[in-house]
């Protein structure tokens, strides 16, 4: 019977099966513990393939197989679970939208599987990768945005969970490119601060997940540019903790704002004592920072109604910012300028 040697994959795809088929194999010979996504095995029963296992690289990936479904592991893996379905109830994703991932040792981590609900996931359904984004174990292909939890993970050390997701709030903010004032909100203060914004690159490149490098190790939550926010901390629970402080933080300013009265902000002496309590918790603050000497503790905006700012500027790109107030009536001017003309023309032929 011929064979087709696949066992350099640990992950075989449906069109690796496709390419053994159209060259005549009747077998496919894969390393013990390789996976099979669904479409790689539905194309080995329609071309009536046989599977069999080598014993030439079997260790490394009985090995990942061991810790994937290691006690440790599975605990892991039902908190994962646990948090995305809290994430569609709060409707902070929507269809297969936002991911999760834990780092479960040095060189491992777990993570959700691309096109999967969280509303819908088990724990089989999850992945395990190194830290290049290689799949390792699972029956699933797992989640294209692993690269941008891989890149907080190498970034920041004491990361140990990540959550991406949409929460309409935080998200607003997003996309207009702006990010909220500090020092209104205690809790907020604490567990969050300054939030930063990320430039915008397609999701699921590698050029996407180096976005939030220069961010990560003093931002728990970014704000990803016309895309969502995501959050890490020393748990995946930990970090759905604070997409909800952040999202419920953006939702009440615009709720304030409505009010009609400037929003009062915590004075700079009380501020600090909440700064305080954030470096007792471990938490990352970029006025924490030693390397930089001045920094104000509180973003007080110049008008009392204002609820988003500018968010800090980033070496290495450009961001898009609102014209000023002078260059708007400019601009009204110069149109309202040119309807006339236009209607001056009409009217005189």
């Amino acid at each position: 019977m011929s064979s087709f040697d696949l066992t350099q994959y640990k992950v075989v795809a449906a069109q690796d099966i496709e390419a053994a088929a159209k060259s005549g194999a009747k077998e496919i010979l894969l390393q013990a513990g390789a996976i099979l996504t669904p479409s790689a095995r539905d194309a080995v029963a329609e071309h009536n393939l046989t599977i069999r296992n080598s014993g030439g690289s079997s260790a490394g990936s009985n090995e990942w197989e061991r810790l994937f479904n290691s006690p440790e592991a599975e605990a892991v893996k039902a908190e994962i679970v646990a948090v995305g379905k809290k994430l569609w109830q709060r409707q902070y994703v929507d269809g297969n939208g936002g991911n999760i991932s834990h780092r479960l040792t040095a060189d491992a981590v777990i993570c959700t599987p691309t096109l999967c609900s969280k509303a819908d996931m088990r724990t089989e359904d999850l992945c395990l990768v190194d830290l290049t984004g290689k799949q390792l174990a699972g029956g699933r292909p797992r989640t294209s945005e692993i690269l941008m939890h891989l890149e907080i993970y190498k970034s920041v050390p004491e990361a140990k969970g990540i959550v991406h997701c949409h929460p309409a709030h935080a998200t607003a903010y997003a996309i207009t490119g702006r990010v909220p004032p500090t020092c209104i909100i205690p809790e907020f203060e604490v567990f969050v601060g300054k939030v930063a914004v990320s430039p915008y690159e397609t999701p699921g490149t590698q050029k996407f997940a180096e976005t939030v490098i220069p961010f990560a190790k003093n931002h728990n939550t970014i704000l990803l540019s016309n895309h969502g926010i995501v959050c890490w901390a020393d748990t995946v629970t930990h970090a759905e903790w604070f997409v909800e402080v952040v999202d419920t933080y953006c939702w009440t300013l615009m709720l304030a704002n409505q009010l009609g009265s400037p929003i009062t902000h915590i004075k700079d002496d009380k501020a600090a004592d909440l700064l305080a309590i954030k470096q007792k918790l471990g938490l990352p603050d970029a006025r924490l920072d030693p390397s930089i000497k001045e920094c104000q503790l509180c973003d007080i905006p110049e008008k009392p109604f204002t609820i988003s700012l500018d968010p800090p500027s980033y070496s290495g790109g450009t961001r898009a910012t609102a014209a000023a107030p002078d260059d708007i009536e400019g601009i009204v001017q110069a149109v309202t300028d040119a309807v006339l003309a236009k209607l001056k023309g009409k009217l005189g032929e």
